[in-house]
C-alpha cells in the first residue's frame, strides 16, 4: 500500500512571486515551518516544530534540495520520525508552479507514505497540507 497527496492552489499572482514565498526561508517559515532552507540542490535542511511524541515524530523534518526548476519546480526529500537515522516516513514533495492567464496554478505532490506505519501521517499530513496550503494563500494574497 503507497498514498500519494496531491493539492492544488490558485494564485492570482505572477510565479515569480509564488517562487519567492517556496524558496525565501524567511517566507517559508511564515506559512510553513522555522527552516534553514537555501534553493540549492545538495542543500540539506530541516523543518522545526513541536514534538508529537505520542505519534512517533520528534518535530523535525530532514530535507534535502533534490531539484530546481527556477520559477517552475521545486522537489526535497522528506523525512521525519523519532530520529534522523531511523526515520519512519521516507518521502519527496514536490511543487510544480504553472503560469495561468489570471496568475498561477500551484500544485503539490507528496510521495512515499509505504505501508501500514504510514497510513497515519498520510491522513494528518494530508489534512495538514490543505491547512497550510491556505495559510500560503492567506499570506500570498494580502501582498
Amino acid at each position: 500500500m503507497q498514498k500519494e497527496i496531491r493539492h492544488q492552489f490558485i494564485f492570482p499572482h505572477p510565479p515569480t512571486v509564488v517562487w519567492d514565498y517556496l524558496t525565501n526561508s524567511e517566507l517559508l517559515a511564515q506559512w510553513l515551518m522555522p527552516n534553514d532552507f537555501k534553493p540549492l540542490v545538495g542543500h540539506k535542511f530541516q523543518f522545526g516544530t513541536k514534538p508529537k511524541l505520542k505519534l512517533g515524530f520528534d518535530g523535525r523534518v530532514y530535507c534535502e534540495v533534490l531539484e530546481i526548476i527556477e520559477y517552475r519546480k521545486l522537489v526535497y526529500s522528506w523525512q521525519g520520525g523519532m530520529s534522523k537515522e531511523h526515520p519512519s516516513l521516507d518521502s519527496i514533495v514536490t511543487w510544480t508552479l504553472e503560469p495561468t492567464d489570471n496568475g498561477t496554478l500551484l500544485t503539490l505532490e507528496h510521495k512515499g507514505f509505504k505501508g501500514i506505519k504510514n497510513y497515519l501521517p498520510y491522513i494528518i499530513m494530508n489534512k495538514g497540507w490543505l491547512k497550510i496550503g491556505k495559510r500560503l494563500s492567506k499570506l500570498i494574497n494580502t501582498k
